[in-house]
């Protein structure tokens, strides 16, 4: 079950039941996303390259899974809410613009179990990148809005980043 919300089919039927009466609520959210891809702990992979992505300066074709923590803080040790779960791939021949498609996944506090989906563009080296949020479950039923990013850290070596989040997000309250 997510934070005081019931899973299941009937569950669901109820709560389209009294939608009409529900109320829309607007939730702000602040979180940090840890890209790591180096060291013995990797939270990002690749998973797939085209013949021609070692010759792209976009790495286009590339295709990674992730599964990277969110956290309060930007540091790493920094108190963890969630994890941003799913691919994204390199899909720009002329810039770094990755098509992003993944859930942040609440693990803890009052959106634990809940979700909010993501899909859209995410041209990295731009200082303020938007992307949709199209979809949630638990607590983020039907949600849509906005996430945010602006790279906090990044290691040119590694290739690791710290990337800062604000979401805008729409949803019903019951």
């Amino acid at each position: 079950m997510a934070q005081d919300v019931e899973l299941g089919p009937n569950a669901v039927e109820k709560w389209f039941d009294k939608l009409p009466h529900a109320k829309q609520k607007v939730t702000k959210l602040h979180f940090y996303f840890h890209y790591i891809v180096s060291g013995k702990n990797p939270t990002a992979t690749t998973l797939a390259q085209s013949n021609m992505t070692a010759k792209s300066p976009t790495f286009f074709g590339s295709v990674a899974m992730i599964d990277d923590p969110l956290t309060v803080g930007p540091e790493p040790n920094s108190t963890i809410v969630g994890r941003a779960q799913g691919i994204y791939g390199s899909a720009d021949q002329n810039e770094a613009g990755l098509l992003m498609t993944y859930n942040i996944v609440f693990t803890t506090g009052k959106y634990n179990g809940s979700t909010l989906s993501v899909l859209g563009r995410n041209p990295v080296f731009n200082q303020y990148r938007e992307m949709p949020i199209v979809g949630g479950s638990g607590v983020f039923r039907l949600a849509q809005g906005i996430a945010t990013a602006k790279t906090y850290w990044f290691n040119t070596t590694s290739g690791d980043a710290v990337v800062e989040y604000n979401v805008m997000v729409q949803h019903y309250s019951h």
